[in-house]
């Protein structure tokens, strides 16, 4: 063989192809990818709940101190009625030797004015709505007397007082009033809202339900203690009385009211249709031993927003231990929300009991 021969060299190997396809990543990246993939939504998930959790939780506490705050705001408003009323008393009290009665009553019934004023602007959260309009009810009931009483103070102190007196009686029932709506229907709500809300009432560290005294004398509710309170002549505010003879016992007793054949109740609890003009029935006994002519029996409704509504059914004659159920028909038909219904049997000449001549009921109208 030729030095120059060729020879033949070993070929090297081919090289692999790879295999045909779309390039997808071997099992385990694949594997490694979801696993990632799982883990970020696992963390996406969780912050979203925790984002949820902390909303709801901020949420919570915002609508808890929004209630927590209307509890305070309705409490320092109560007070400063009540001391208005501790007031009004002081100064009704021998008013006949008061020089500055006048005046004091004034500031009195302006001070009541603002009560209710504030009251209207506070901040109402939903879960005490109903509370509200209740709260609001009371002090526009405590206005609504108290400002009489300053218009009719004056006149009571007159001779001729009878029938001034009679008015501040009336302003009396709705202090009276004003005490059972409060009690019965706004602090009762406030606590259920509070309880609802997870909100202790009335351990060491929870919320106070402020209580309500306003009117403390039910002596207050009879023409002849008011005039004798205030020192007016006894003499003028016992007119009438000559009309019952001395040994008999003259005057009425309400027994019960009923709208639509369903009795109310002073509790409260009270709900009354105004699809139409609501009709009163009153069941009132003559229980003293004198025939009285011309009785009369008054309806008057008082609304939160401080809207009057009154209706009167005259009874021609009652006898003695006889009972009767006049009906009384509003004039117009009151708007919806709470409202206090006062009914009264009216005073007869001589009549000097009437304590039990007035009912006042909580209601709802809807």
């Amino acid at each position: 063989m030729s030095f120059f021969d060729e020879t033949d060299e070993p070929r090297s190997a081919p090289r692999a192809r790879r295999p045909s396809g779309t390039g997808r990543r071997p099992p385990t990246d694949q594997q490694a990818i979801m696993v990632r993939r799982l883990v970020a939504g696992a963390a996406i998930v969780v912050v979203l709940i925790l984002m949820v959790v902390g909303i709801h939780g901020c949420q919570v506490s915002a609508t808890n101190n929004a209630l927590k705050d209307y509890n305070s705001s309705v409490a320092s408003l109560v007070r400063q009625s009540d001391a208005t009323g501790t007031q009004l008393f002081k100064q009704l009290t021998g008013a006949a030797s008061n020089s500055d009665v006048q005046t004091q009553l004034d500031q009195d019934a302006s001070a009541a004015q603002s009560q209710l004023q504030q009251a209207r602007n506070l901040n109402v959260p939903s879960q005490v709505q109903t509370a509200q309009q209740n709260f609001l009810l009371t002090l526009s009931l405590r206005e609504s007397g108290v400002s009489d009483t300053d218009k009719n103070i004056q006149g009571a102190l007159s001779k001729t007082n009878q029938a001034a007196i009679n008015s501040i009686a009336a302003d009396m029932q709705q202090f009276l009033a004003s005490d059972v709506v409060y009690t019965t229907q706004t602090a009762t709500q406030i606590a259920a809202a509070l309880h609802a809300a997870g909100i202790s009432v009335g351990t060491t560290d929870g919320q106070t339900i402020q209580p309500t005294s306003f009117f403390t004398n039910l002596g207050w509710l009879t023409p002849t203690y008011i005039a004798k309170s205030i020192g007016a002549s006894s003499s003028s505010s016992a007119s009438g009385a000559a009309a019952c003879p001395a040994a008999d016992q003259c005057g009425h007793k309400l027994n019960s009211v009923s709208v639509g054949g369903i009795a109310l109740s002073t509790g409260g609890g009270n709900t009354i249709s105004t699809s139409s003009a609501p009709m009163f029935t009153a069941n009132l006994t003559n229980d003293g031993t004198n025939t009285e002519s011309g009785v009369t029996v008054q309806v008057t409704v008082t609304t939160s927003s401080g809207t009057t509504i009154t209706a009167k059914k005259v009874v021609g004659t009652t006898s003695p231990g006889q009972i009767y159920t006049p009906t009384i028909t509003l004039p117009s038909t009151p708007p919806t929300g709470s409202a206090s219904v006062v009914v009264t049997v009216e005073k007869v000449p001589g009549e000097t009991n009437v304590a039990n001549n007035t009912f006042t009921f909580p209601v709802t109208f809807d």
